[in-house]
């Protein structure tokens, strides 16, 4: 399987624009999509589940054109939107099995069966007689993600999915992610939670204001924060300067003052110590080396 972004624009009747040129190629596998509130993430994923036109360019999937073959796409997709709904009235399998019949599952007892699988998957089959209304906002999201995946779609594209989940929560869907992602599947991640990308995706694409800042592996993009992550011991109006001149990326008191991790040149403070940097290190590098070319 393939993706094929080709050129795609999205601007809004406001004026506003939402995409902005996004070229990307993505294959087999888990994809990670990460960026900001407002970096376009949404936009994106409506349009390439055929909720939404572009304003320009277009996208291919194994050859179908997004434009022209939106019936043959459809049927390959499994979509998890960040606001997902269902219908209220319906028991928790009640729910699970209309999905299961809206992805092309005719067969009652296969139904079934699939059914009773994702709701021990997600960890509901104790709750499967509970109206799905009247679930946790976490076992809702975990409902949401047993309907994206029931129909084994060869396109699964999942908008903030871990929103409302608690830790244990959120290794279980990485897990089962991972587990889909060996089959012959695309899956899009979209977030803006690094520590879901760096656990589970081998590519990623970075998307700041409507721009794609940066394509590649987690590895790559940390390679280019190398350099720029000091931790520095510091207290009092040394503190107060550190917030206004450098990204912070985590403080911790300590008996003296504060331990901070920041993002720029570190080798102005005298105690100042190299690291290594992570994902959510490079992330934040990039994002504030990317807001001075805009």
């Amino acid at each position: 399987m393939q993706i094929k972004i080709d050129s795609l624009s999205k601007v809004y009747p406001n004026g506003k624009k939402a995409l902005d040129n996004i070229n990307l190629e993505i294959g087999n596998g888990m994809f990670g999509l990460l960026g900001p509130n407002g970096a376009g993430k949404s936009s994106l994923m409506r349009i390439l589940v055929t909720l939404m036109q572009a304003s320009e360019g277009n996208v291919y999937y194994d050859g179908f054109d997004l434009i022209k073959d939106r019936k043959e796409i459809r049927n390959m997709l499994g979509y998890l939107p960040q606001d997902f709904r269902f219908f209220t009235k319906l028991k928790t399998w009640e729910f699970l099995d209309y999905a299961a019949s809206l992805a092309g599952i005719r067969s009652k007892k296969v139904r079934r069966e699939r059914v009773d699988e994702w709701l021990e998957k997600v960890g509901l089959f104790d709750v499967r007689e509970r109206d799905a209304n009247k679930l946790s906002g976490g076992m809702k999201r975990r409902l949401g993600i047993a309907q994206t995946l029931i129909g084994d779609p060869k396109i699964i594209i999942v908008d903030e999915p871990t929103t409302g989940l608690d830790p244990e929560e959120r290794i279980r869907f990485r897990n089962i992610l991972s587990e889909i992602s060996q089959k012959d599947v695309i899956i899009i991640l979209s977030t803006h939670i690094v520590g879901d990308i760096s656990s589970v995706c081998n590519n990623l694409a970075l998307l700041n204001t409507g721009k794609l800042a940066f394509n590649g592996s987690p590895q790559e993009l940390i390679e280019q924060a190398k350099g720029h992550v000091w931790q520095v011991n510091t207290s009092g109006y040394e503190y107060d300067l550190i917030k206004e001149q450098y990204a912070v990326v985590s403080t911790i008191p300590t008996k003296d003052g504060w331990e901070v991790q920041l993002i720029g040149d570190g080798s102005n403070f005298k105690n100042a110590i190299e690291l290594e940097p992570n994902l959510e290190h490079a992330y934040v590098y990039f994002m504030e080396k990317s807001a001075t070319l805009i």
